[in-house]
């Protein structure tokens, strides 16, 4: 079932209700007072107190209090699911009562009102029928147009006491003084995490919801936030607008010519005269001097373990209280470090800086070009000192030594079982934490997220909305139709790091790399005989042990 859409009920909204009143008017064939409508245009007496939106009626008011207070009053008599808004209520009525609702035929999205629809197409249609005759700058929505139309006449009259910063309106300055404060009225329903402005926190329920809005029209990659797909139309087009001036060297990210730019320092003349290394300030000078002394003032409060420098000891307190602060809004997933959130987000962008000089290979990650260039140099650094057998990567190794060791070091805190790799138990993890909360109709079988319902619903409707470019085959999954296009394209994605054989799936990599690791993970429970795949042991079982 589809979460319910998180409203609030917002100035247009309030608008609207006022114009389906005139509408009614008009119907009855009674004429509105023109002078009692203007007055009630223009009241706006009932103001939040929790973030500053003004309604002009006290019950638009007591409905927009429900997105602070996580109040869900409406409750529906056929399933017991509750909701803030009676309209959500009346939406969900509908997947009961089979009545169909207003559907967007671009992307299938539903709505109450034909009006909602037509608003909502302006997304795909990329049409922006509201336009500033100061500037030419179009718009979408309406409301958007006027917040802009403020930028013109320059009046900032609202100004913030705490750093003088000015706003054109209050609403604006309002938001912006919950950085000072710290207050973050905005609650998530599905997770209690908070937000200070609620744009920020309709983007973070995307994470639950598995809404994707923003898709690249060259590869069909959809993301939550437009700025991110920006950067991954780079990928297509090739573009690198971040340009060194000193070296010349251009990049597709600001964050990358950042990173670069520290190549080209200023003049370091603060010199160490124990090792003469040269450092920009005088703070980073006396910093690095304690690698000389021994000097570590930072002391853990949770064990005795001491640093040198106050980030340091930040980061790593938090191996002890778990915090992970930097938070991927792409996919909800959470690091320790700022610089492994950046690393992880070229997974989204698509970005790949790191290129191999010998063939023209990238990376998305400096780590993985080291290891590539071992295959230039036919290098194998890391021994097993069990059986003396060499390995490009540290990573392979370790997985070949649990043959040996035949351990199972991780184990889940909630049944007992156990795993030899860390990425096997993450796996297994994810059967107990997931809360399926999203039922298909036709078989009863739950799921984590509304996308992977719709994807399983495909199943009974037939729908296959994945044509291949090349034949006419058609897939329910884009995985599916990108793993087909292979056979036609003849690409081989996933390239062996110990021999040059290469595969179309990751899958057929990862057993391939059995033969070189020793790893044999399927074990016949009746006399102990271990293989490296599954349809060996089932073969061995069928031969030995059927009775």
């Amino acid at each position: 079932m589809r979460a319910p859409e998180h409203t609030e009920h917002t100035e247009e909204q309030t608008e609207l209700f006022e114009d389906s009143e005139e509408k009614d008017h008009v119907r009855s064939g009674e004429k509105p007072k023109q002078k009692d409508f203007k007055k009630r245009r223009a009241k706006k007496s009932f103001t939040c107190t929790q973030c500053g939106n003004s309604f002009a009626h006290k019950h638009c008011l007591d409905a927009h209090m429900r997105v602070h207070t996580g109040e869900k009053p409406f409750t529906c008599d056929q399933c017991g699911k509750s909701f803030t808004q009676s309209t959500n209520l009346q939406k969900h009525m509908k997947i009961h009562t089979g009545e169909k609702l207003y559907a967007c035929d671009q992307c299938d999205k539903t709505f109450l009102r034909a009006g909602d629809v037509k608003s909502h197409l302006r997304v795909h249609t990329k049409e922006k029928p509201h336009s500033c005759h100061l500037c030419g700058n179009c718009f979408s929505r309406l409301d958007s147009l006027k917040d802009h139309q403020k930028l013109h006449s320059g009046v900032r009259e609202y100004m913030c006491f705490e750093c003088e910063k000015t706003f054109v309106c209050a609403k604006r300055l309002k938001q912006h003084e919950r950085t000072h404060s710290g207050e973050k009225p905005y609650m998530c329903l599905h997770c209690d995490k908070r937000f200070n402005n609620s744009g920020h926190l309709k983007r973070h329920e995307m994470i639950h919801t598995g809404e994707k809005p923003h898709a690249c029209d060259q590869c069909g990659k959809t993301f939550l936030v437009a700025s991110v797909l920006n950067q991954h139309m780079r990928v297509h087009t090739k573009e690198r607008p971040h340009s060194c001036d000193l070296c010349g060297k251009s990049f597709s990210l600001l964050q990358s010519f950042k990173e670069h730019q520290k190549l080209h320092t200023d003049v370091r003349e603060h010199k160490c005269s124990e090792c003469e290394k040269a450092f920009i300030t005088a703070k980073l000078l006396k910093r690095h001097q304690m690698i000389h002394t021994g000097e570590k003032p930072y002391k853990c409060s949770h064990c005795d373990k001491r640093f040198n420098c106050s980030a340091h000891l930040k980061r790593h307190e938090r191996i002890h209280t778990g915090e992970k602060p930097h938070t991927c809004d792409q996919c909800g997933k959470s690091f320790t470090l700022k610089q492994s959130l950046e690393s992880h987000m070229r997974v989204h962008t698509g970005e790949k800086p790191f290129t191999c000089d010998q063939c023209k290979k990238s990376f998305a990650h400096p780590t993985n070009l080291k290891e590539h260039m071992n295959i230039h140099t036919r290098e194998k650094l890391y021994t097993c000192d069990q059986c003396d057998r060499t390995f490009l990567r540290v990573s392979v190794l370790k997985k070949h030594l649990s043959v040996h060791a035949k351990e199972k070091p991780h184990s889940c805190h909630l049944c007992g079982k156990s795993f030899s790799h860390l990425e096997s138990l993450k796996d297994h993890q994810k059967r107990h934490s997931a809360v399926r909360e999203h039922m298909c109709f036709e078989c009863e079988k739950t799921f984590t997220s509304a996308s992977r319902l719709k994807q399983h619903q495909m199943i009974h409707t037939g729908e296959k909305p994945y044509k291949c470019s090349h034949c006419d085959k058609r897939f329910s999954h884009s995985a599916s139709l990108k793993i087909h296009e292979r056979i036609h394209t003849g690409e081989k994605p996933y390239k062996c790091s110990n021999c040059d054989q290469r595969f179309t799936q990751s899958g057929s990599l990862k057993k391939h790399e059995r033969i070189h690791t020793g790893e044999k993970p399927y074990h016949c429970t009746e006399c102990g005989m271990r293989f490296n795949r599954s349809s060996s042991l089932q073969k061995h079982t069928k031969r030995y042990h059927s009775e």
